[in-house]
């Protein structure tokens, strides 16, 4: 290391791994949240309550930021969804410009911000139109704007066919890559009001059955909160049947130890894992390399036996292909899981075991550095990005030559700079 600069060969590594992540990146437009017109008859519509910790925002189309809120808020939101043929299953068909377009993309119809009874009244009339009064909980993971995690969650209510009270829980997420620490313990503070909710769940009883969809970080929240639910009410309510971890950015050995703590009657758990997931690879590393619940083996001891031992099933989702290069995503983005997904909640169906192929590696050799505290290269490999899509890559992508040095101190920071200007 000279003058306490990152050596040359791990700068180089790391403006390679940012180049492989922003490559083709253009983004999405931003606060979409402006209702528009219901313009397109052929769209269907997805009505959903919001719950979050987040702050207001002023910003008109943005509603909420990535700040924390003394205490928590509700709203009301409907997203028109584009017809079949204007886009594929798993696919958030983002408009290229405003005001959206309902014949081609997602749009926003309805966002109002509501009282906690509106949102009592929301829930109740939500529940009495479900077949068998069941609610879905969505739990999005880091790097998430606000309008990335209703959109997000409209795609799925809508490809998984639920019938299910759809109700997203988002929390504060500085929708950055080197927001990782602020994050996590944005989830920490979100942990006592998403167990408010479920204690609000467990004693409607118009409400029969819960299900709980958390995704990446999104899983330690979530987890947290039914631990601290069954801990204060010495168990968990038979009613929270189904909980399904996507990609859970959790330390194994915590997981056992929260499992442990719920009790005998817990929930039927659905893990999803991906050995090829490039975000949790780097998650590990920062942890002190200790394997994250979304990127085990289920086939190898001692995960097999202790999977098998607390009845969780697992479905492999390693060979699947998904757009999102870091392959975190996939859950959400595979039609066939997405599907199967909807058929775990509406039907009590079984998720299957698939196994099929393997992916390639782009942050095989980050991962294998060292991780040095407070240098770029710790500061990059330090944020295991939730989901680096469209959603999610411009929201970093102008924080890469702060963090590279300033312009023309290295040849790698130059060609970093040409190809942001080219991206």
């Amino acid at each position: 290391m000279r003058d306490g600069r990152v050596p040359c060969r791990v700068e180089w590594l790391v403006a390679c791994t940012v180049i492989a992540a922003l490559a083709g990146c253009g983004g999405h437009a931003k606060n979409v949240l402006v209702p528009v017109a219901d313009s397109a008859p052929n769209a269907t519509r997805v009505d959903m309550l919001v719950t979050t910790t987040r702050s207001r925002s002023t910003v008109k189309g943005e509603m909420f930021t990535g700040e924390r809120a003394k205490v928590p808020s509700f709203a009301e939101i409907t997203v028109s969804i584009p017809p079949g043929n204007a886009r594929k299953i798993g696919e958030v068909a983002w408009p290229k410009r405003l005001p959206s377009n309902p014949a081609t993309d997602f749009a926003t119809l309805k966002a109002n911000e509501i009282s906690r009874d509106d949102a009592r009244k929301w829930l109740t009339a939500s529940v009495r139109k479900s077949r068998d009064g069941s609610v879905l909980v969505f739990i999005h993971g880091f790097n998430n704007r606000f309008e990335d995690s209703v959109y997000r969650f409209a795609q799925i209510v809508q490809d998984s066919g639920i019938a299910s009270a759809p109700v997203l829980v988002t929390w504060p997420s500085r929708a950055s890559l080197l927001a990782y620490g602020y994050d996590r313990e944005s989830t920490n503070y979100t942990r006592n009001a998403l167990e408010m909710l479920f204690q609000y769940l467990a004693k409607d009883v118009r409400v029969k059955e819960v299900s709980i969809l958390a995704h990446s970080m999104g899983n330690w929240l979530a987890l947290e909160a039914l631990r601290q639910m069954a801990i204060r009410n010495n168990g968990l309510p038979a009613k929270f049947e189904n909980v399904m971890l996507a990609s859970p950015d959790v330390d194994v050995d915590v997981f056992r130890q929260q499992i442990s703590d719920m009790g005998k009657q817990h929930p039927k758990f659905t893990l999803f894992v991906s050995r090829d997931d490039r975000a949790l690879a780097v998650s590990r590393r920062v942890w002190g390399d200790v394997a994250r619940l979304g990127s085990i083996d289920p086939e190898q001891s001692p995960y097999k036996k202790e999977l098998a031992d607390s009845q969780i099933s697992v479905v492999d989702l390693t060979t699947i292909k998904s757009g999102d290069r870091l392959n975190h995503g996939k859950f959400a983005e595979s039609p066939e899981i997405v599907r199967l997904i909807g058929a775990r909640i509406s039907e009590g169906q079984t998720l299957t075991d698939s196994k099929i192929g393997v992916g390639d590696t782009i942050l095989a050799a980050t991962t294998s550095t060292a991780v040095a505290v407070g240098s770029t290269a710790g500061l990059i490999l330090a944020a295991p990005v939730a989901v680096v899509d469209a959603n999610t890559r411009d929201n970093y992508a102008g924080g890469v030559q702060s963090l590279i040095g300033p312009s023309g101190t290295t040849a790698h920071s130059s060609n970093l700079q040409r190809t942001e200007q080219h991206d």
